[in-house]
This record gives structure tokens, sequence and C-alpha cells, in this order.
């Protein structure tokens, strides 16, 4: 599993995904924090809101050819036979990804450090809003990572990340229009609601746990989709 996380991280970095999805991020996430630094808005934590409708755009694109490129070009009979498991393929993959995204974080960290110095102190909103968007984003590549074993067209797996991503983004929302048993399970779908108490310096134990169970959910998943494909392909 640790070859298949430095392999994936290698082929992110030795390309121009990464630093295009970085500059990206760090292009509108500075957009967003200037209006702090001239004062008008009091921390920094409500623009990470903002920054987290970002993750919608930049997950598919991050996540499309993690398990569709192997399967396009062969290369996932391979890992499929080779000594590691299953589950530490997948895993492998997803943390690589996942850790293109936390260098997105960290390099999003000088913004409240400029502030800082500027003589803004640490708050419990900023703390918890880091936290949240670290699970958000970790959650979102949970479920790109599972459309890209869905198909070999890259395109394809983008666009269907991204479709379900916005279905659950705005899940709440659809919720309260309509009310009853759909409302329930599409609250227990809904990634933003669970967000909002992070955002407020809230750290929700159950949140962290419905995020962390999200994550396992959809990796669980994916290893159930590549396995049954394994197995009609004898």
């Amino acid at each position: 599993m640790k070859a298949i996380f430095w392999k994936e991280v290698k082929s992110y970095f030795y390309s121009p995904v990464a630093y295009v999805l970085i500059g990206l991020f760090i292009l509108i996430s500075s957009i967003l924090f200037w209006p702090n630094l001239l004062g008008m808005y009091g921390e920094f934590n409500g623009n990470l809101a903002s920054m987290s409708y970002i993750l919608i755009f930049v997950v598919p694109i991050l996540t499309m050819r993690i398990l569709a490129e192997d399967r396009k070009n062969g290369s996932e009979v391979l890992l499929l036979t080779s000594p590691v498991n299953l589950a530490g393929i997948v895993l492998g993959k997803y943390f690589a990804a996942v850790f293109v995204f936390l260098v997105m974080v960290v390099i999003s960290f000088i913004y409240p450090v400029i502030l800082f110095a500027f003589g803004a102190s640490l708050t419990p909103p900023l703390v918890g809003g880091y936290v949240g968007f670290i699970l958000l984003g970790a959650s979102f590549i949970a479920v790109g990572v599972f459309a890209s074993a869905l198909t070999e067209n890259q395109v394809i797996a983008a666009i269907v990340s991204f479709v379900s991503l916005l279905i659950m983004w705005i899940a709440d929302g659809i919720g309260g229009m309509v009310g009853g048993i759909a409302a329930k399970i599409l609250y227990w779908f809904s990634l933003l609601s669970r967000y909002e108490d992070f955002n407020n310096g809230i750290l929700n134990l159950s949140a962290i746990v419905y995020y962390l169970s999200f994550i396992s959910v959809f990796i669980f998943i994916t290893i159930m989709v590549i396995e049954r494909r394994r197995w009609s392909q004898g």
C-alpha cells in the first residue's frame, strides 16, 4: 500500500494536474482572503466555508484518473494480481489524493498567519473550520474515488463525481422541500449541514464520526465494485 501511495503521489506531481489544481485553489482562496486583509470580515473561517465550494470542482478533477486510468490502460489487472490486497490498493490511491488535498490546505495556512501578524487571534471557529474543511474534503475524495472505479473514461468519472457531490451538497435543501422519509434519507447524505457546526467552532463528535463513517462506506463500496468486476472477469 505504501508503494502504491508514493507511486500515485509522484504521478500527480510529475504531471501538471497537481500544480494546476493547487494553483487554481490558491488563486480563488487568495481572492476570498483579500477582504479579510482589508478588515471587511473579522474571521477567516467564513471564507473557509466559501472555499469548500471550490472542492466540488477540484475533487472530480483530482480523482477522475485514480482508478479509471488503470482500467483503461490495462494495468488494473497487474494491480489486482499483485501481493497487495484490494483494500490496500484502494486505500493507497485514496490517501494519495488526500495527500495532494492536504498540500492545498497547508498552503492556505499562510492566510491566517498573515492575519495573526496584523493582530488577529486564533479562534475556535478558525480551528473548527479547518478541521471541518479537511473532513469535508476527505469525504469528497472518497466519492471521487468511487466514481473513478465505475468507468474507464476519466471524463465520465469526473462528471459522475461532480453530479454526486453537487447532489450531496444540496441534499439538505431538497430534503426540506420534499419532507417525509425522503427528507431523512437526503439529510443523511447532506455534507453541508454537518459542516456548519465546525464553521461555528463546535467540534461535534457526532459530525466527526459521520464524516469518518461516510468515508469508510464509500471506500468499502469502491472495493466491492472492483471485487465484483474482478470476479465477473474470471
